[in-house]
This record gives structure tokens, C-alpha cells and sequence, in this order.
């Protein structure tokens, strides 16, 4: 038989292994016995959970209650970037990026040169594992702000993003900053390989726009963007 534990990632091995009983007929009388666990993972050497063990285990989950109360959590003053934010530990933000220049990687089979080139206004959401993007026109963004499809392969007609064999990591205590500019990252630092679905990302051909853009360096012509059919409002609700 294959051994296929080497591509799990991160193993973890039982170390300890609690038993809590409870008196019966008592809601807060309880009795907790710890175990300790033998080279193939079975209980043994039972005894009555120590102070040493309580303290352990009473640090070890204040440790991760203080990691998830730091999630989304600014350094500073609210970024002026940020719309909108959830920040419990399945939290997520909605974020505005101007129109700037990125360096693109596209995979060679598409024809088009990595490189930097002009992206348009984008407006971004995301949570610990999953990117959406959409382009935007307007400077100033309200509720109803319209959203267009974003103008970039690997991403569905609801914005989301294929991140193909991108590892994302976002830490349980990621900071507010810190999580921008992770996905930022994740998503312009990934090769933009392929359309989904079949449609069209723009008006004209994908292909030509960014071989263009590439070669020339002129600023994205917002003219070329369709429309997303739905507004900012749509991202909150």
C-alpha cells in the first residue's frame, strides 16, 4: 500500500487526550482525567489532570482567543482604503485600489509578455480563503457604486478567483494591513493562465488588450470594461 501522508502538508500527533466525566444529577460538577498518548496514538497512564496541565491548557486556548481577537485588527487608524469590514474570525473586508501600475505574469501559452502594465480602479473581498475582484470606474465609491467584471484571467463571472496552485495563507491573527497586503500579493504575483466559463471578460479580446497594454504602458481604457450587472450593496448584504 502507497504511503500518501507526505502530501497532507503539516502533520499533527496525539499528544494528550482528555476525559471529562460529570456527576450525575449535577450541571457543574465535573472530574477531568488526563492521558497521555503511546507511539501508536493509543490512551494510556491515566491520572487526574494536574495544575501543570490545567495552566497549559488554560494558556493554550487564551493564546488562540487573543490570536482570533487580533484578526482584522488595524495597526493604526482605519485604512483609507478599507469600505467595509467584518472582523470575526470568519471576517472578511472589502477594500478600493486606484488605478496604478502592477507587474503581470501571464502564462507563456496565452502569447502575452509579463511585465508592468496600467490596471484599472478595483474593488476587492475577501476572507481567510477566498478572493473576489471587480474593476471600478468611479472615484468616489458609494453603496451604489456599479462594479464591472475584472478585466484579468483566472477569475469567475461572480468575481471570484481561481488561485490555481497558490498556497494562501492568511494567519488566524492576520493584522488589518497585513491581510491587504497579502492578497494583493497573492493575486498579482499568480500567473494569469486561462478564461472560465466562456464569456468575455471585456469588450474586444482579452489577449490583444493586455499584449497592448503591455507593449505600450498607456493607462487601461475604462471603455473596454462590462458591466457586472450589480452593485457594492450587493458585496455586503
Amino acid at each position: 500500500m502507497e504511503n500518501i501522508t507526505a502530501g497532507f502538508g503539516t502533520l499533527y500527533h496525539p499528544v494528550k487526550a482528555l476525559l471529562i466525566y460529570k456527576k450525575a444529577g449535577h450541571e457543574t460538577d465535573y472530574y477531568v482525567e488526563g492521558y497521555d498518548m503511546d507511539s501508536a496514538g493509543r490512551p494510556i497512564n491515566g491520572h487526574p489532570l494536574s495544575v501543570r496541565e490545567s495552566s497549559a491548557l488554560a494558556k493554550a486556548l487564551t493564546v488562540n482567543e487573543r490570536k482570533a481577537q487580533g484578526f482584522l485588527t488595524p495597526e493604526g487608524l482605519m485604512p483609507a482604503q478599507v469600505l467595509h469590514i467584518h472582523s470575526s474570525p470568519d471576517g472578511c473586508v472589502l477594500w478600493h485600489t486606484p488605478p496604478q501600475v502592477r507587474r503581470l505574469l501571464f502564462a507563456e501559452a496565452l502569447g502575452i509578455t509579463s511585465g508592468t502594465a496600467h490596471v484599472p480602479a478595483m474593488l476587492w473581498r475577501a476572507d481567510r480563503r477566498r478572493l473576489q475582484v471587480f474593476a471600478v470606474k468611479d472615484e468616489t465609491i458609494t453603496l451604489e457604486t456599479a462594479l464591472y467584471r475584472a478585466p484579468f484571467f483566472n477569475v469567475y463571472a461572480d468575481g471570484a478567483v481561481c488561485m490555481g496552485n497558490v498556497r494562501v495563507q492568511i494567519p488566524g491573527d492576520c493584522g488589518l494591513e497585513r491581510f491587504l497586503q497579502l492578497w494583493e500579493e497573492y493575486f498579482f504575483n499568480s500567473f494569469f493562465s486561462h478564461t472560465i466559463g466562456g464569456d468575455s471578460l471585456i469588450k474586444g479580446n482579452i489577449v490583444q488588450l493586455w499584449q497592448q497594454l503591455t507593449a505600450t504602458q498607456k493607462p487601461f481604457p475604462e471603455v473596454q470594461l462590462l458591466p457586472a450587472h450589480f452593485t457594492l450593496q450587493h458585496l455586503i448584504l
